[in-house]
């Protein structure tokens, strides 16, 4: 048997869970509600409630599995990429748990924990394609094995979380905006207004020339109608998220006829977007794709896929030593 301890803290999410032979067994999720006042991740403030947050959320993750710390076989976290100060504390809780309790330390990087997300409940087989989307990253990855994954298209400038996020605040929406832009989008014509694709040569994506088309847009929209947000905002978050989406999955079919792959998956914060859900669905009907989608609790960043990413680490012996320090941009 092997128990493994998760540890995530790379931004502004304090979370443990428990992986046993793996199956999650608890997976504790402490939010930062202290960032929408000021729009978005303070990082220096949410070092700090990081470290008011990972006792409590590691007992609780220890006490919901049932068992006793001394039950522990390893301990899991991430190591990056992240805001530094958030992986301090995570890093260094992990470290010191494992020293207190004389037990091995299994880094994790956070992207590949994403996609390791799917072996939580259903696993897809080898190979695969998997398009991580996040608030910092948006990647298209080969994945032939548990470990052996390759990037193989990727932002030039901002993550599609970011498109998102920095649209809602264009719109007047309270941070975090990509759910709110998700939400408003159900109930609006996704065609109403058309915004451009940018044209970028092979898997590779760019957000930023898109977030300078919407804030002309609302700029000269709202000159003209000082009340078209209020009267617009439904249609318009509907036609955001639709390019976003487009632009997203465009590439997604590239990928797979380039790579003749029909298995495909999803990961990260935004592959909760209930808009990019069901187009991606309809996709794999049109081309006969098996698609693979985590549960909403895995999609975002939590606990419990660094437990399962660990869980698979420990069985190959792959640990790390007292030394490790956490890196803000770390590679696959």
């Amino acid at each position: 048997m092997a128990i493994i301890l998760g540890i995530e803290s790379s931004c502004d999410d304090t979370s443990a869970s428990i992986c046993i032979d793996g199956k999650i067994c608890s997976n504790i999720i402490a939010n930062q509600a202290i960032h929408q006042k000021y729009g978005g991740v303070i990082p220096e403030l949410a070092s700090r409630v990081h470290q008011q947050n990972i006792i409590p959320a590691v007992h609780q993750a220890i006490a919901d599995a049932k068992i006793h710390k001394n039950d522990i076989d390893a301990v899991a976290f991430t190591r990056g990429p992240g805001l530094l100060g958030s992986l301090i504390v995570g890093t260094s809780f992990a470290k010191a748990f494992a020293l207190a309790n004389n037990l091995p330390l299994i880094e994790v990087n956070h992207m590949q924990a994403h996609i390791l997300a799917h072996f939580i409940d259903n696993m897809p087989s080898f190979p695969f394609i998997c398009l991580t989307v996040s608030g910092g990253h948006t990647q298209i990855v080969l994945v032939r094995d548990y470990f052996d994954m390759e990037v193989v298209g990727q932002t030039t400038d901002d993550a599609a979380g970011e498109a998102f996020d920095k649209t809602a605040k264009l719109l007047g929406l309270p941070y975090p905006g990509g759910p709110l832009i998700d939400k408003y989008a159900k109930e609006g014509n996704k065609f109403a207004f058309q915004f451009p694709e940018p044209q970028i040569p092979g898997l590779d994506f760019s957000f930023s020339g898109l977030k300078t088309s919407i804030m002309y847009f609302v700029r000269d929209r709202v000159k003209d109608d000082p009340d078209f947000l209020q009267n617009n905002l439904a249609d318009v978050c509907a036609s955001v998220q639709e390019r976003i989406i487009s632009i997203l999955l465009n590439k997604l079919k590239k990928a797979a006829t380039q790579f003749d792959i029909n298995n495909i998956a999803i990961a990260g914060g935004v592959s909760a977007n209930s808009g990019l859900r069901a187009a991606l669905n309809q996709v794999a009907v049109e081309l006969n794709w098996n698609v693979f989608i985590p549960k909403f609790e895995y999609c975002t960043d939590n606990a419990a896929m660094i437990a399962i990413a660990g869980y698979y680490k420990f069985l190959n012996k792959d640990f790390v030593g007292q030394d490790v320090a956490p890196m803000a941009r770390m590679k696959f």
